[in-house]
């Protein structure tokens, strides 16, 4: 073989070795880059906490159906807490995002909701809610699915969210209390809390909220409440009012309850609390004429008494917090918790505090009651039905 030829073929077989060694070279660079990116991909993943109440009869039904739904959309980052007597819901979400939980979603009915949603408050990070309890009303208001576990976690996993105001309810009596009783709806003292308590779980179980009839007939006579009230307003005023008595004193985030409007003008993001002062008199008469005004200011949307009220009292004013002294100890509730008995209490507000994974279109506020056998909206918005985290940005937090 000529001279000339054997250096131009071992010139290309070298040519062709340095090509294959740069390919191969550029080949594991873009392999390498590529891993980076899935990595960082993974990274950006949200992390998402179930905080379950394992008590809820269907809960472990639940549990099953949410593993399903997360595994079927490759969300891999997720974390199941349960509740037990001696760790709340505040404790399961602290727990959560200590473990690094970017979204946190209570499974349970507006007792876990609330506990979940004090832990969260103030922390940007997002509050997703899959409601099974029996009344469900914070997720109504927010016109999350009921009874539609999917929907609500189309819901709970996209990235359309509000921000909400958090009501505090603190106990100033108690030295043991660390901390203000979150409430999203309404708190209380006096009559609603009676009511509460008194209500019998199975029954609850059985016909929803309207088992808390049942508790409510048994303090129809009971003892008024009588103390003072310092309310103060938006501009930092404060007015205090004192020697009067009343039934029930109650503080509203939200004021809409299955069939009725508590409080129609509650907007749960307003940085407001509405608080509600009521009393009757002349027995059953007296009664019976509240309830005429809650019908009245549910068809009129407007927070005033029925012009044909005789007997009974409802006063509602707005405020940023209030302090109420008592001259017996009352008991307390939040959201339908009861806490204990108390005679020096104060409410406060957390303007929009709080972080909740909504429907798109959601209202700033609910001015129709919501209905006692609705299970929420139909359907789910295009974006909350289709969208499912991949990456985490501010609207995930």
């Amino acid at each position: 073989m000529p001279q000339p030829l054997l250096v131009a073929l071992i010139v290309i077989a070298a040519l062709v070795v340095v090509a294959a060694a740069v390919a191969c070279v550029l080949r594991l660079r873009r392999r390498r880059r590529l891993a980076e990116v899935l990595d960082r991909r993974d990274d950006d993943q949200v992390r998402y906490a179930f905080v379950i109440n394992p008590s809820k009869p269907q809960a472990d039904e639940y549990r099953r159906r949410i593993r399903r739904y997360c595994e079927e959309r490759g969300l891999t980052e997720v974390q199941f807490i349960d509740t037990q007597l001696d760790k709340s819901g505040r404790v399961c979400a602290q727990e959560a995002l200590a473990n690094g939980a970017d979204v946190v979603v209570a499974v349970g009915g507006d007792g876990t909701v609330r506990t979940v949603a004090s832990a969260l408050s103030g922390t940007g990070h997002a509050l997703g809610i899959v409601p099974i309890g029996t009344g469900n009303l914070f997720a109504r208001n927010m016109g999350i699915p009921v009874d539609d576990v999917d929907a609500a976690l189309a819901v709970a996993t996209s990235h359309g969210s509000k921000l909400v105001d958090m009501g505090r309810l603190t106990i100033l009596d108690n030295e043991q209390e660390d901390h203000g009783h979150a409430f999203l709806i309404i708190a209380g003292i006096g009559f609603d809390a009676q009511m509460i308590d008194d209500t019998d779980p199975e029954l609850k179980k059985n016909i929803s909220w309207l088992a808390y009839f049942t508790g409510a007939f048994k303090h129809l006579f009971a003892p008024k409440y009588r103390g003072s009230v310092s309310i103060t307003s938006p501009d930092g005023s404060t007015h205090t009012r004192t020697k009067l008595t009343f039934r029930t004193l109650m503080a509203g985030n939200c004021g809409q309850i299955p069939g009725f409007s508590l409080m129609p003008e509650a907007s749960y993001d307003d940085g407001l609390l509405d608080f509600e002062l009521i009393d009757t008199s002349g027995g059953l008469i007296g009664w019976a004429n509240l309830f005429g005004d809650v019908v009245h200011q549910t068809v009129t949307g407007k927070a005033q008494q029925s012009p044909l009220s005789t007997n009974s009292t409802i006063d509602q004013v707005q405020g940023v917090s209030a302090e109420v002294r008592l001259e017996k100890p009352a008991l307390a509730e939040v959201d339908g918790d009861i806490l204990r008995e108390t005679r020096h209490i104060r409410f406060t507000v957390e303007r929009r505090a709080l972080t909740v994974r909504v429907p798109e279109g959601t209202p700033s506020s609910a001015p129709a009651p919501i209905e006692a056998a609705a299970d929420g909206p139909a359907g789910v918005d295009a974006d909350g039905a289709a969208g499912v985290d991949g990456e985490r940005t501010a609207a995930a937090r």
